[in-house]
Formats: C-alpha cells, sequence, structure tokens
C-alpha cells in the first residue's frame, strides 16, 4: 500500500503576501525563499564559476581565429542531442568556420568517445574535439583523439569516477574541486554556459567590435528541452534555464524542429509546458537514439527549414510508435520475470529484449515494485550484455556499481550514470554474479523503510481553493518537475460518475463532489482501481482543462482508494 504523506509546510512568512496563498504554501514547502522567484535571467549563476571554463573558451576562441574546424562528439539521447545542436549553432554563430559533430552508434560503439568514435571525428578534418553530455568516463578516447592531433575539450555532468581523462580542458560541475554552486546542469547546460564563457572571450580580444555578439538567448528552447527531458533537478538555476526556454516556445521564437515535434505531439506552442517536453518531445527525441540514429533528432532540430522540420518530426514521431510498441512487450515480459522475484535489488533480462528501450522497463518496473531494477539486453557483441538502471530515493545507483567494481574487479566492464540512473555493461556469464552482488549491496543499504513507495501532499485545499484561479496560480508557479515537483493535494470527494475512457479503455473519467461543488478529474491507466460509487479519497494535481477557447478546471488523479 502507497503511504500517504504531507510535506513540511515550511515557513511562509519568507515569501510576499502578494502571491496566491495556496502558490506560498506549495513554494514554502519547497523551501523557496523571495530571492529565488525571479527566473529571469539575470539571475543565472555566472559561467566563470565553473572549473576549467576559461581554459576551454580559450581553447575554442584560438580555433575561430584560426579558421580550425571543431567537431562536437554527442550523444544519443535527447541531453545529448539538444547538446550537440545547441554547440553547432553556438560555434557557427560565434564565428567558427566549419563545425561538425559526430554522434556513436550505440549498439557497436556504445556510450561516449570511445577510441572508434575519436576516429571518426578526427576523420572530419577538425583541429579542436569538444563533447556533449559524456566523455569525463572517457580515458581511452580522449588518448585516442589526443594520438591523433584533436585538441579535446570534455564538457559533461556525469559523475567522474577515480581517473580523469587527460583532455585540454573538462567542464564539469560535478568534477574534483568545481566550486559551481547548480551540481544538477543537464549536459546541454554545461555546453550554454561554455558557448557564454567563449562570447565573453571573443568580446575580451574584440571579436565583435563594437557590438556584444550573438544574442545565445536564442538557443534557450533547446536549453530547456534537454534539461526536462534528462530528468535533471529544477534547482533555481535550472528553473531559469528552462523557463526562458518555454517562454521562447511560447512566443514562437523556437526552432522549426520543436515546433514540428510539438505539432506531432498534439500540443499547443503557446501553451507548452515542461510537462509537455517531458511526455511529448522528449520521448520523440530519445526514440531516434534507442531504436535507429540519433543524427535524426539533431538535424530535426538543426534545420531552420520548416518543411524538412515537419518532415524529420514525422519520421521521429513514427519510430516513437515502433518504440512504444517494443516496450509494450518487453514490458510484459518483465513483469512476468519480476513476479517471483524476492531480491531488494532487482535484475532482469531476456535474451528478446531490445538494448534501446531496456532503460524504460527498469523506469516503469521500479515505480510498480519501488526498488530498484536493473534490466539488461543482449548487446552487439553475443558474449556481452548491456544493462540500464534505475533507482529509488536512499540508493545512489552509480556508487552501488562503483562498490561492487571495487569489490570484484573485472566483474563488470563499463559503467557510469547518476544516483537514480545508470548504464553497465558486463559479459553474459557473469550475470548471475552480478544480480546477487547487487542485491547484496541494496540490502545492506537500503531501510525497511526505504521500500515503502510514499506518495509526498502538499494536504488539502480549502472549499473556496478549489477553483481555476488556484489552478491557472499554479500553472504560472512552474515550471515544475524532478526535485522541484508539481504540487500534489488530498481530499475526499464523492463519486457521482465514472466511466471507462481511451482506446483500450484503460483511463478513468469521473465527476466528483465535494462541498465546493462538482468537478471533473480523469485517472490515467486507473482502471484497475475504478470506483463507480460511494466515497473516495484521492491525491490529485489541479490543472487547467482548455477547450474550444474555454478553461476549467479539473483533478489529474495520481492515487485514488475508497475512503
Amino acid at each position: 500500500m502507497t503511504a500517504i504523506q504531507r510535506r513540511n509546510p515550511g515557513d511562509t512568512r519568507v515569501l510576499p503576501a502578494t502571491l496566491h496563498p495556496v502558490l506560498r504554501r506549495v513554494y514554502a514547502a519547497r523551501d523557496v525563499g523571495a530571492e529565488q522567484l525571479s527566473l529571469e535571467l539575470t539571475h543565472l549563476l555566472p559561467p566563470d564559476g565553473l572549473l576549467g571554463i576559461n581554459v576551454a573558451a580559450s581553447l575554442l576562441a584560438d580555433a575561430i581565429a584560426a579558421g580550425d574546424s571543431i567537431v562536437i562528439a554527442g550523444d544519443y539521447d535527447a541531453d545529448g542531442a539538444t547538446g550537440t545542436a545547441v554547440g553547432v549553432l553556438g560555434l557557427r554563430a560565434l564565428g567558427a568556420s566549419a563545425v561538425h559533430y559526430v554522434v556513436p552508434d550505440r549498439f557497436v560503439m556504445g556510450y561516449g568517445l570511445s577510441p572508434a568514435l575519436a576516429e571518426q571525428a578526427a576523420a572530419t578534418g577538425a583541429s579542436v574535439l569538444v563533447t556533449v553530455d559524456n566523455g569525463i568516463a572517457s580515458i581511452a578516447g580522449v588518448e585516442r583523439a589526443r594520438a591523433l592531433g584533436l585538441r579535446v575539450i570534455v564538457t559533461d555532468h556525469h559523475l567522474p569516477g577515480e581517473v580523469l581523462p587527460a583532455a585540454h580542458a573538462i567542464v564539469n560541475p560535478n568534477q574534483p574541486g568545481c566550486p559551481f554552486a547548480s551540481k544538477a546542469l543537464a549536459g546541454v547546460g554545461v555546453m550554454f554556459y561554455l558557448l557564454l564563457a567563449l562570447r565573453a572571450e571573443l568580446r575580451r580580444r574584440g571579436a565583435f567590435g563594437d557590438d556584444s555578439g550573438p544574442n545565445l538567448a536564442s538557443l534557450l528552447d533547446l536549453v530547456a528541452v534537454g534539461t526536462v527531458a534528462d530528468l535533471v533537478r529544477l534547482d533555481h538555476n535550472n528553473r531559469i534555464l528552462v523557463e526562458q526556454g518555454l517562454r521562447r516556445i511560447r512566443a514562437g521564437r523556437t526552432r522549426p524542429g520543436v515546433l514540428s515535434l510539438l505539432a506531432c505531439a498534439g500540443r499547443d506552442p503557446a501553451r507548452t509546458s515542461a510537462a509537455d517536453i517531458g511526455f511529448g518531445l522528449a520521448p520523440r527525441i530519445n526514440a531516434a537514439g534507442r531504436l535507429e540514429d540519433m543524427c535524426c533528432g539533431i538535424e530535426c532540430l538543426l534545420t531552420d527549414d520548416l518543411t524538412q522540420a515537419r518532415e524529420l518530426a514525422m519520421r521521429l514521431d513514427g519510430i516513437n510508435r515502433e518504440r512504444r510498441s517494443i516496450q509494450d512487450q518487453m514490458q510484459f515480459d518483465a513483469q512476468e520475470l519480476a513476479q517471483d522475484n524476492t531480491a531488494t535489488g532487482v535484475c532482469l533480462f531476456h535474451p528478446e529484449w531490445h538494448e534501446g528501450v531496456v532503460g524504460l522497463v527498469a523506469s516503469k518496473l521500479k515505480e510498480s515494485l519501488h526498488r530498484p531494477v536493473i534490466a539488461f539486453a543482449q548487446a552487439h557483441n553475443a558474449d556481452e550484455l548491456k544493462g540500464s538502471g534505475r533507482s529509488i530515493a536512499g540508493l545512489h545507483l552509480r556508487d552501488v556499481l562503483a562498490r561492487i567494481d571495487a569489490e570484484r574487479p573485472g566483474l563488470i566492464a563499463r559503467f557510469g550514470g547518476h544516483a537514480m540512473a545508470a548504464g553497465l555493461s558486463l559479459r553474459r556469464d557473469q550475470l548471475e554474479v552480478f544480480a546477487e552482488a547487487f542485491d547484496r549491496v541494496c540490502l545492506e543499504q537500503l531501510a525497511p523503510t526505504d521500500l515503502q513507495r510514499v506518495i509526498l501532499t502538499d494536504g488539502e485545499l480549502a472549499d473556496d481553493e478549489l477553483n481555476l484561479e488556484t489552478a491557472l496560480a499554479l500553472e504560472d508557479g512552474g515550471p515544475w518537475g524532478q526535485g522541484f515537483a508539481e504540487p500534489l493535494f488530498e481530499g475526499r470527494f464523492d463519486v457521482e460518475l465514472a466511466r471507462p475512457v481511451g482506446s483500450d479503455a484503460a483511463h478513468i473519467k469521473y465527476r466528483l463532489r465535494s462541498p465546493a461543488g462538482v468537478i471533473d478529474a480523469i485517472d490515467f491507466n486507473g482502471a484497475e482501481r475504478m470506483q463507480s460509487r460511494g466515497r473516495v479519497q484521492v491525491v490529485y494535481a489541479l490543472a487547467v482543462n482548455r477547450f474550444r477557447g474555454a478553461e476549467t478546471v479539473d483533478l489529474r488523479i495520481a492515487e485514488l482508494r475508497p475512503g
């Protein structure tokens, strides 16, 4: 049974009385002070707080002055794709004579700057290589790039290992000794910051004459997409980046590819939210890297031609539909495999699973089991498995892999990632040994209370707060997302009507009554817990429903039980 707990209410006195009272309570519960209310660009942390950024900017400025070609080594997820596009567009705007990009084939090269990808990068004729969203663990790849004569700049946000690559410059807020206050920058955010530092360096050199240089804020739509897609924590700095990007999208000042992807997802650009990025754009961009080639996603973001953007967006949409079909079958397999699995740390493998989709399977199973899960698929090499894991609060997944690697050297071939998500490779005949080690470490580090799924709420709304005015205030109070959770409220209602909706009748549409009146609600994928009559206890998000020009309030149900 899921536990429902209320957040610590916080101190509303530190917030302006002019705020909507519900929004004040929500902000206070998230420890937001008055100094964090402004999401203007003037409040961004300065770039020179990032260790190594001035060295990297100087190297790029030298390359631009010499007319040297630059190549970006990207990644095959949405963060890497947007970061690559931001790098290409930004460097071109700042005067680079030629900018290329390469992205690894995940099924052959694997993640990051491998020696093979370094050779592909060198073949472009570039003199400088810049990684995006990878490189901090690419010891051999950086060594190979340098041997080929490339000057290497690593930009990344993943946690480093004990040894750093021998790059000419490293920009990563999570590298040892970096004082940058926001450790939650996504890969695309790190690249955007490098461009800011490069522009400042070029200004110092007089590269723009009396002008101040290009407006890099034009790239913030892509920065917002990559930041939300990568599920990094929306601290104040990231909220500024995302909010500024969302404003550009809503105003129509965005890339043709973003507009086209929103159209494929059936989202209104003028009302784009972080949720629209997370559930509409990100899956379509990610699908290319999961099943095919991320170059399709990058080209969709790079093109200035709306017709070409629409064609590429439709292709991405088709790949995403294929991904959903594959995932549905894998999810069914995973539920069957997990039925008798009593491990605290769950490892699952199926010989027919798709390597590009195992992360999604692990994520869904982690939600249903509320246990750390690693799903494995057969790699391109028949003797190797590739796994993607997702964790729960209380367990730092990458640190678990690092501990297993230290205790059993050679068991894991490669690994990397974050606290909540990580990837690894190992020999197929070592899966059972690894699964036992993973379960043992998870059992040691997780308390029984950690294995209890908890929904945190912002309490109940008064009768005079359950209305459109409150919903609009909360909508404007975002962006909401990872680490800055959308407000959830709890209450008891009487069911007046409940009916299945959707092509597979998986969703339930409700009409609920409270002392405040009658209100509509939707419970996505809530068929199994449907209540057709009586009183129910509900945890919900208060949302604005827009239809044919009219705005009404409705509830998006997160938890429902007889009450």
